[in-house]
């Protein structure tokens, strides 16, 4: 059974209810968690269905998608091992988040996190993973560092901002034309960026 497609279609029907922001903003706060299906599933149909209400919608995703990843956070930060460390491997994500664990002991945490919340890396990789490299610098030195929850939020609005309003104001303002072109090359654009981001640390890495 094809359970993700379907949940995919699910949230898709929830953008033309009703009731869609507040589906909306369940889907953003689960999906900065453990939630496989992306707020843009529901944000770009609603803000095509209703352009005068775009940006309304992407603020409303934007805060609960920072709300939902200061509870992954958390829940790296105290309860990560044994039982959100089974959630990872059962979501199939304990490969990503070693890497993004690999970068963290790089000092590119800050980076990673501005990552996460714009590019279609999976944002509750980065959340959960911010919590649990933020209680081992606690445990091991005292301080969390640079992985504090204020940093945390403040980098996490910034992408998850730049992501949802550049995606709310470009449906607005193209119509179904620029949904359907935000749609085919979003992907390509976060990936790119992460490839530029790459590149950099390499450069770093290398002087």
């Amino acid at each position: 059974m094809k359970i993700f497609s379907y949940l995919y279609e699910v949230c898709i029907q929830l953008a033309k209810h009703p009731r869609a922001p507040l589906f909306l903003c369940i889907n953003s706060f689960i999906e900065s968690i453990f939630w496989p299906i992306p707020p843009d599933v529901m944000l770009a149909p609603m803000c095509l269905a209703r352009p005068q209400r775009a940006l309304h919608y992407a603020l409303l995703t934007v805060i609960t998608s920072v709300l939902g990843a200061v509870c992954g956070y958390y829940l790296g930060y105290f309860i990560y091992d044994p039982y959100i460390a089974d959630l990872i491997a059962w979501l199939n994500y304990t490969d990503a988040m070693q890497t993004v664990r690999s970068w963290y002991v790089m000092e590119y945490g800050i980076l990673m996190i501005f990552v996460g919340a714009f590019t279609p890396v999976p944002y509750k990789v980065i959340a959960v993973t911010s919590g649990v490299v933020a209680a081992e610098s606690m445990a091991s030195t005292g301080s969390v560092g640079m992985i504090n929850i204020f940093n945390f939020v403040l980098v996490s609005i910034v992408g998850r901002g730049l992501r949802f309003f550049l995606e709310a104001g470009l449906i607005k303002w193209g119509g179904a034309r620029m949904e359907k072109a935000l749609r085919r090359y979003i992907d390509r654009i976060g990936w790119a960026c992460i490839i530029l981001v790459v590149i950099y640390i390499v450069y770093k890495v290398l002087q």
